[in-house]
This record gives C-alpha cells, sequence and structure tokens, in this order.
C-alpha cells in the first residue's frame, strides 16, 4: 500500500519513492518528489493560473514518453481544473495553484509544460518565448550567442528578456507582454527570428527545416501559438541524467564557453535558488510587462 503524506492538510498516497527513475545516476522517484518540495516555492508563481500538460514517463526517460493534456482519471476534487478553448472543442486541463497539487502532479512523474497566457485571460498573452535549439556540432554555447543578440533586439522595443536552459541541449529565451494576442505574439517573434537569421547567417536559423540546422541554432519562434505549451521553469526534464530547465544569469550567458557550464541538474537547484531566489520573478510583475511595437 502506498504510503499516506499530509500535504498542508491534503491527504496524498504517494507511490514506488524507492523506484529509479534515471538509471544512469540511480536518481528515484522520492528524490523527485523531494526535490519538486524542494523548490516549491520559486515552481508554483511560474505554474499558477496556467493550465499544465503533462509530459509524463512513470517508468523513467527509456520507458514510455507520453503527454497528456487533460484532466488525468483519478485525479483528487480538491485539484483546481479549468475548461480551455482549442480547436476541436473545450476541454477540461488541471492548474497546479498549490504544494499539494504539486506533489500530486510530481508522483505522475511529469514534465510540466505550460501556455503563454493565464487561464482567466486566453486571448491574450502574457509571455514571448524563444526556443533556442542547435542542431550539432552546435551547442547550448551557439544558443547563448544568439540569446545575447536577442536580447538586445528586444530591449529595443523595451522588453527585457530572461533566460533559462530547456533541460535538454538549448537555451529559452522569455520576456512578459502585455496587450496583445498569442497570434500577435506569434508574428512579433517570428519577424525577430527572420532578422536573427539575417544579423547572423552562419549560427541562426528561423525555419525548422531539418537540413538546414546542423551547425545553427534553430530560433524556434513557433512556441508562442496559443496552443503550444513549453517547458516550465524548474521542471524536471525525461532526459537520462535529472536534468532541470534552470534560469541563467546573464553573466553565466556570457562566460558560457564549454556546454558543461550551463548543465544544471535537481541536485544543483537548491544551492542557486538559495544564491540567486527565483532569477525569473520579473516575468511574475505585470508592471515589468512590454508592449509589442
Amino acid at each position: 500500500m502506498a504510503p499516506i503524506t499530509v500535504v498542508e492538510g491534503r491527504r496524498l498516497a504517494l507511490s514506488n519513492l524507492e523506484k529509479v527513475l534515471y538509471p544512469a545516476t540511480g536518481f528515484t522517484k522520492g528524490e523527485v518528489l523531494h526535490y519538486y518540495a524542494t523548490v516549491a516555492e520559486v515552481l508554483l508563481p511560474h505554474l499558477r493560473d496556467r493550465t499544465v500538460s503533462f509530459l509524463r514517463y512513470p517508468d523513467g526517460p527509456d520507458g514510455q514518453v507520453f503527454f497528456a493534456k487533460n484532466v488525468p482519471p483519478g485525479t483528487p476534487e480538491w485539484v483546481t481544473t479549468a475548461e480551455v478553448p482549442r480547436v476541436e472543442g473545450p476541454s477540461r486541463m488541471v492548474l497546479v495553484q498549490d504544494l499539494p497539487s504539486l506533489m500530486w502532479a510530481a508522483n505522475l512523474v511529469t514534465e510540466f509544460h505550460t501556455h503563454q497566457w493565464l487561464v482567466g485571460t486566453p486571448d491574450e498573452a502574457d509571455r514571448i518565448v524563444f526556443d533556442l535549439d542547435p542542431g550539432a556540432p552546435a551547442s547550448i554555447v551557439q544558443c547563448c550567442e544568439v540569446a545575447l543578440w536577442l536580447r538586445e533586439r528586444l530591449a529595443d522595443d523595451g522588453i527585457e528578456a530572461y533566460a533559462k536552459t530547456s533541460g535538454s541541449k538549448g537555451l529559452h529565451l522569455l520576456a512578459a507582454v502585455r496587450g496583445a494576442s498569442s497570434e500577435q505574439v506569434s508574428e512579433y517573434a517570428k519577424e525577430l527570428a527572420v532578422e536573427a537569421e539575417k544579423a547572423m547567417p552562419r549560427l541562426a536559423l528561423h525555419r525548422m527545416t531539418r537540413s538546414l540546422r546542423p551547425g545553427k541554432v534553430f530560433v524556434d519562434w513557433s512556441q508562442n501559438a496559443a496552443r503550444k505549451t513549453t517547458a516550465t521553469p524548474y521542471t524536471l526534464r525525461a532526459r537520462p541524467e535529472p536534468t532541470v530547465s534552470a534560469p541563467v544569469t546573464w553573466e553565466e550567458i556570457e562566460e558560457c564557453g564549454a556546454p558543461d557550464r550551463l548543465d544544471f541538474d535537481a541536485r544543483d537547484l537548491a544551492p542557486r535558488v538559495r544564491d540567486y531566489g527565483d532569477l525569473l520573478a520579473p516575468l511574475l510583475d505585470p508592471d515589468r510587462a512590454g508592449a509589442l511595437p
């Protein structure tokens, strides 16, 4: 029988705590749950009021990995859900609003992916995101070069950018925006991706064409579409090791000379949060959101 834990008055059955989810390091499900409890203070504000897509990997990254967008069977009645618009018709999705909901979701063994809009205002985007994806032999080092260019370009339009690792090979650039639809944000993001390719033709690419990508950084602007979700800050990833989508400083990006300089896993995050707090906290301040030109 799964042990029962009480989290802020909610009873949770946490299962298979000794199960190894990351064979490369021996990282267990119990350690996954401990990680999320440790970073909850900085993670929850980035989940709150955003419907969540779960990328589940209950048997580890070498097992079945699948997206679950609708409310999972057996979801406790106290977990907040909301109806969201979709092309094929409305559906009901989960919102992770508090620590009990976070620990329940973490027990499913999942990556957390969220939209670039809040559930109360699905017609208005409050984020712009660029997913910088390197094609070998390019790496996150080249992603940093592109990120620095995009940072300056966004600043020219009065938009302040922040960065996090993807937790995989690349880098995510995010900024808070206001007064625009997801379609408008997507159009603006595409314009900047095209500009980046023109400014750095040997380095940046705005097209997804596989044959063009070796040695370049794909500036994926399409993540801004209303239907799409992006890995949430601080989420663990379904990778061979328990890597994390970790916020990073611009100084770290400027000084990144090797991929391992920006390679963070669950064991690195508690010290980073202690030293830096939430580097992405400004994204949560509506007064710092920029307007599209």
